[in-house]
């Protein structure tokens, strides 16, 4: 470690001040590690200096806890030592996108009597580049194939494909992840084990069984240290942004027309409805400016750039002047303020919220 010349963190490092903590967010590499705060308030406020200039700002009371903060720095790889700062400047977070949707999520059950080649035309004329169907009931491979094949043909702007389905031992899930370029995942549920399938090749999709239940769109919502995303594209968007209903258009099980399945705006039918006429509605986008930021606890939290959203189940405890849901997600039991994780459903003050939203069977069949 060279005390004398100028620290400088690597651009895609990005420390994220919580309530308790704190974390360097490696967006190049999607790792994430915590520190102190007291080492967050170093970094922004002494960038500009060398570790022996820091050290005499504190008086050289704290020389070896400094020694140790830097050297864990310097072993992850996250900070450098030059004397030309200006050639190193930080990493521009700006976020944009060319098309007014990036991603959509499909519903289907038995009872859908929607086009979903409608769907997936209209998707292409909005140059939307990734779709999750998710099938409430069993399907079979020739369906499957249908949707991908129509995709392929047409060219479409679908760069990727997310499947949920339940278990059926007759679907082809690994023949159809050899054959389509396009499927980044099939999770599937109801299996009677759990197991993760690693890419078979660069470029290729993964599988998840599970054993859970997954009969409708309610089972959405669910924030987990799992299903953090420490890269540049969602660190940049949710900056801004709406981690989770940002560019998004979804259809549900009957075809109406939402920004997420789950919540209780509707926009009009596809049948009768174009995605587009939906997009141009009054409210439709009324979320999509919301970041963590503006959220209840999760303005305090130092995963608030790096994990998705859900505003439609929340604690329901506090709403801006406009009406808009700016309360903490009901299905995380993550707590900033102790750093320490629960069991959301039976935290006794979501129990209002779980009865509101009709949950608790939900939670019963997962249990069981």
């Amino acid at each position: 470690m060279n005390c004398n010349k100028h620290f400088r963190l690597f651009a895609n490092c990005i420390p994220v001040k919580g309530s308790n903590r704190s974390v360097i967010c490696d967006l190049q590499r999607n790792d994430v590690k915590f520190i102190p705060n007291d080492l967050f308030d170093i970094l922004n406020l002494y960038s500009s200096c060398t570790v022996t200039e820091i050290k005499k700002k504190y008086n050289n009371k704290y020389d070896e806890i400094i020694n140790e903060y830097f050297n864990f720095l310097v072993e992850n790889e996250f900070i450098f030592f030059t004397d030309s700062l200006e050639l190193f400047p930080n990493l521009e977070l700006s976020w944009n996108h060319p098309y007014i949707i990036t991603n959509a999520l499909v519903d289907r059950d038995f009872h859908s009597d929607y086009s979903i080649f409608r769907v997936l035309s209209q998707l292409d004329n909005l140059n939307c580049e990734h779709i999750e169907i998710r099938f409430f009931n069993s399907t079979k491979t020739n369906e499957i194939t249908k949707i991908l094949d129509f995709i392929d043909k047409s060219n479409s702007s679908l760069l990727s494909v997310d499947i949920t389905m339940p278990y059926n031992e007759s679907l082809k899930v690994f023949e159809l992840l050899d054959e389509s370029k396009r499927i980044l995942s099939f999770r599937v549920f109801d299996s009677s084990f759990n197991k993760f399938h690693e890419p078979k090749a660069p470029h290729k999709g993964y599988i998840i069984y599970t054993k859970t239940s997954i009969k409708s769109s309610s089972h959405c919502g669910l924030i987990s240290e799992n299903l953090f995303v420490s890269n540049i594209k969602l660190f940049t968007e949710s900056l801004r942004f709406n981690s989770c209903l940002n560019r998004k258009i979804s259809i549900d099980v009957k075809g109406e027309i939402r920004n997420c399945p789950s919540m209780p705006e509707s926009y009009g039918n596809i049948k009768d409805t174009t995605l587009e006429e939906a997009i141009n509605k009054p409210g439709f986008k009324k979320y999509w400016n919301i970041t963590k930021d503006d959220i209840e606890v999760c303005k305090d939290c130092e995963f608030r750039y790096i994990c998705t959203d859900c505003r439609a189940y929340t604690e329901r405890t506090k709403f801006s002047d406009e009406g808009l849901d700016l309360s903490k997600p009901l299905k995380c039991g993550y707590n900033p303020y102790t750093n320490e994780w629960a069991e959301w459903s039976t935290n006794p003050l979501k129990q209002k919220a779980i009865e509101y939203y009709r949950m608790q069977e939900i939670i019963d069949n997962d249990k069981s």
